[in-house]
């Protein structure tokens, strides 16, 4: 389920806001504009700082991509690479080239493309792991900038509560003020500690799991493209690939590979 991310997050919220108001907490109680300012304030700087302005622009896509990305369709990918097998072992590596424009994917298209233009074997693994390599590191990047945000979130939570309580210690001389100024200290702390545990942090380990899923997508791919370079059997390619695809799916994706196999063989080359 592609919002399970955001749809853990505000379970996550209306359990602690639940939780609190059970126990006599209301929620107008956490409504602290300085704290407020000096958590998301403090966060959103120290983070700036941390990993540049570039990474601070993409977070509206990051964010984007975590609530709403959905795992790579491997029996797909199976079927389209077979499909391609199968027309490349009855008409050869060139009869690709038509099928190359076609091909939405980039990554795909480009190791069909370094096939027909005859690329050495060793040549292509070389820049299709490259490429792989990329990627993985551009989303690390990405996830990066919420690992960091998730740490220095409590330590500026801390801080804002310290510095309530220095206000505190110094109107000791009215004690009637102490309890709702005390309070009032700790809402720092729950924010910055609330921010890191149920949105970055969350958020990360959601970006990191898509950048594996996509990693391993791609290393299909790759295996699989480097399979009809071979002249593999495309049996054995279906064979070889379907590793790549969990046990518990195996079955359902069995169809999905069916259908994209003949969906990915032009009906010229099927006649």
């Amino acid at each position: 389920m592609k919002a399970a991310t955001l749809i853990g997050i505000l379970i996550a919220v209306a359990g602690i806001l639940l939780g609190g108001m059970m126990e006599g907490t209301s929620p107008t109680m956490l409504i602290n504009i300085p704290a407020i300012v000096l958590v998301f304030g403090g966060t959103i700087g120290v983070t700036m700082a941390s990993v540049g302005m570039e990474r601070m622009k993409a977070i509206p896509g990051l964010y984007k991509h975590a609530f709403s990305g959905e795992p790579p369709a491997l029996g797909a990918r199976v079927g389209l690479i077979v499909g391609l097998a199968e027309r490349a072992r009855r008409d050869g590596l060139l009869a690709l080239e038509s099928d190359v424009a076609e091909i939405e994917d980039d990554f795909t298209r480009k190791g069909l493309q370094l096939v027909v233009d005859g690329t050495d074997p060793d040549m292509l693994r070389e820049i299709m792991e490259t490429e792989i390599d990329a990627m993985s590191a551009r989303h690390k990047g990405g996830a990066e900038v919420f690992r960091q945000a998730g740490g220095y979130a409590p330590t500026l939570g801390i801080i804002g509560t310290v510095m309530g309580l220095v206000h505190v210690l110094s109107n000791l001389s009215q004690p009637e003020t102490l309890g709702p100024s005390i309070s009032a200290a700790f809402i720092a702390t729950l924010f910055g500690v609330g921010l890191a545990n149920v949105v970055f942090l969350p958020v990360a380990a959601r970006l990191k799991a898509l950048s594996e899923e996509e990693v391993e997508e791609r290393t299909l791919l790759m295996e699989g493209i480097m399979a009809i370079q071979a002249g593999d059997n495309p049996r054995v390619v279906a064979e070889k690939l379907m590793s790549f695809v969990p046990p518990a799916q195996r079955a359902a994706d069995d169809t999905t590979a069916e259908d994209a196999t003949l969906s990915a063989v032009p009906d010229s080359a099927a006649a």
